[in-house]
């Protein structure tokens, strides 16, 4: 059984987050599901189809997420690095977390921002360059968005699940907890840790979770000047 860290926090954060920076959402009623069939753009059975439209999709994807910026909830979260040893899973396949300051981000689903060779998985970093076919990686194989579709495995599920268990505070932020397994890992926090979710609507919080109804951006710098306050006061105790 892991042992708990009081000085780890994890961050636990989904589409809500980079919404607020007008990235679109998949699922809410506005949604890009909405707009696109899923198994045409993000399913293995798609690219095979018409890689050729799935790329153009994820496309434009990266340089809409090159274009927003960091939101008041990204950089309240990467404030709490000054304090705190913290680890942002995010499900979200932009890279807004690092450029508001975290150090520590593991994705779950992909990176907009890197691609992989079809066969050879071997990834390179594209930035908000479009991949275009007959790119290839080092080992020739066809570059393909470095995202996780539909019946593909999420990634660093089990890393992830570990930094869970021993964080002493968990935030979760900006996600319906209906996308598996990646919502699972909310069950892996220590019933001893300090968690909060953030989200304006769920059907019921985590177990052990307290609600904060609210956008990311209006709940989340609040919660951490109050995190920062206590650890400092901790702090200040003991000295």
């Amino acid at each position: 059984m892991a042992s708990l860290n009081p000085c780890k926090i994890v961050i636990f954060s989904g589409a809500g987050v980079s919404a607020e920076s007008g990235l679109p959402t998949f699922r809410d009623s506005a949604g890009l599901w909405r707009q696109y069939a899923w198994v045409e753009v993000a399913s293995p059975e798609g690219w095979r189809k018409h890689p050729e439209v799935v790329q153009a999709f994820y496309n434009e994807r990266r340089q809409k997420a090159a274009e927003a910026q960091p939101n008041a909830a990204h950089r309240a979260i990467a404030e709490l690095e000054k304090s705190f040893d913290v680890v942002v899973v995010t499900q979200n396949v932009d890279d807004l977390h690092e450029r508001a300051g975290s150090t520590q981000v593991v994705h779950v689903h992909g990176e907009l921002a890197f691609a992989r060779g079809e066969h050879s998985g071997l990834r390179q970093h594209v930035g908000a360059e479009p991949i275009q076919m007959g790119q290839r990686c080092a080992r020739g194989s066809q570059l393909r968005p470095d995202i996780v579709w539909f019946g593909e495995s999420v990634q660093h599920l089990e890393e992830s699940r570990a930094h869970f268990a021993e964080a002493g505070r968990v935030l979760v932020v900006g996600t319906s907890l209906s996308v598996f397994p990646a919502a699972s890992l909310v069950h892996a926090a220590s019933a001893e840790a300090d968690k909060v979710v953030v989200a304006p609507e769920l059907d019921s919080p985590p177990q052990g979770f307290d609600w904060l109804r609210g956008k990311a951006t209006e709940c989340v710098p609040p919660l951490v000047v109050r995190w920062l306050h206590e650890v400092r006061a901790s702090q200040g105790r003991a000295a």
